[in-house]
């Protein structure tokens, strides 16, 4: 089997806003974008991923087209591993993330699709996964910037079965609202995208102590500063997580010599795909770290962030970015209930993008 033809697919899916728009990226949002990438073979098996798309998409689906996609084109899809390698051989003089890699993920992704279609099997196991049905879903609800708007959204999130919930909020009174409807039973996760030094980071943790955090996720800028990090780990009294913005496992390696972190999360749209997340997985295992995947995604690379989860032998959650559409390409495979998400049981990822809804979608 041969790879005749790597695309690369742009969506833009309209949300539907009940409440307050939502933030992302430092601005209002009413649509999420999502970069698809399909891979074709000469035996007619067609595979699908996804490379990270919020607002950087131009620039991963450039390199897809113009570098990695042709790398690939004669290739065999079921070598997965020998290819992901050598493909990051030849990105490191461009750099070992960002777009690049993004560009891999959603190609290592779409080959994992492939070798599941071939071997009749779901992904999950593929990877060495028993049998499961579903996994438990968090509500990963967006920035509002007001206590009354994560007031509503918690609320509501509650209301569909969730009972865990993460916020992307800064500041005690939000986070402090979003408690106050949950109680002091349910786990609670605050991320908050790298906005202090570590001292700051340090002084709210202890702030927010009261609050009883799960997890307080991303408090440091930069996200390199992995001494800061275990600085609020070990000084702040809360659990730390991050990984969303690590580019390979070797980024993770140094994150766990140093200590910084209780939860592991890398991003399988930004880690370079399946092959690397399995890597860091293994690493975490070594290091005693629980893997709790970063999945702010709705297409492929939300399913294969269920898969690789599945995999494991300690069950962690599915985030699902707390965002409604009134079309998506994968249908009801990104809708958990009573706060479980399926786990897709057709080969490969187990769920195609719907054509129809493609064509809908098409971003020109």
């Amino acid at each position: 089997m041969k790879i005749t033809r790597v695309e690369t697919i742009v969506l833009n899916l309209p949300m539907l806003i009940d409440g307050a728009t939502p933030m992302l990226g430092g601005r209002a949002r009413t649509s999420i974008d999502m970069l698809l990438v399909r891979v074709d073979t000469d035996e007619g098996v067609t595979g699908w991923g996804e490379a990270f798309g919020h607002r950087i998409f131009p620039a991963t689906r450039a390199t897809i087209d113009t570098l990695l996609g042709p790398l690939c084109v004669g290739r065999d899809p079921s070598q997965i591993a020998q290819l992901s390698d050598e493909i990051q051989r030849q990105l490191h003089g461009i750099g070992r993330s960002g777009p690049a890699i993004y560009a891999l993920s959603g190609i290592d992704i779409a080959l994992w699709d492939i070798a599941g279609k071939v071997a009749g099997a779901p992904l999950y196991r593929l990877l060495g996964g028993g049998n499961r049905a579903d996994l438990p879903a968090y509500a990963s609800l967006l920035r509002y910037g007001t206590a009354a708007a994560v007031t509503h959204y918690t609320d509501q999130a509650l209301a569909r079965g969730y009972r865990l919930v993460k916020i992307h909020e800064i500041t005690v009174p939000e986070i402090k609202a979003a408690r106050d409807v949950m109680g002091a039973g349910m786990p609670l996760m605050v991320d908050t995208n790298c906005p202090w030094t570590a001292a700051q980071a340090v002084e709210m943790a202890r702030r927010l102590a009261p609050l009883g955090l799960h997890w307080l996720e991303e408090p440091v800028w930069p996200p390199e500063n992995l001494e800061g990090l275990a600085e609020v780990k070990t000084q702040g009294g809360i659990a730390t997580a991050a990984g969303e913005n690590y580019g390979t496992v070797w980024e993770f390696r140094r994150a766990f010599e140093a200590g910084a972190l209780t939860y592991a999360q890398p991003s399988v749209t930004k880690i370079g795909g399946v092959t690397e997340m399995r890597r860091v997985m293994t690493l975490a295992d070594v290091f005693g770290v629980q893997v709790v995947p970063h999945s702010a995604y709705f297409g492929p690379g939300l399913l294969a962030s269920i898969h690789c989860i599945a995999a494991q032998t300690t069950e962690s959650p599915v985030e699902r970015f707390y965002c409604d559409f009134a079309d998506n390409p994968l249908g009801d495979a990104i809708h958990p209930k009573n706060g479980r998400i399926a786990v897709p049981q057709g080969p490969g990822l187990g769920v195609d993008p719907d054509p129809r809804l493609l064509e809908k979608l098409r971003r020109s």
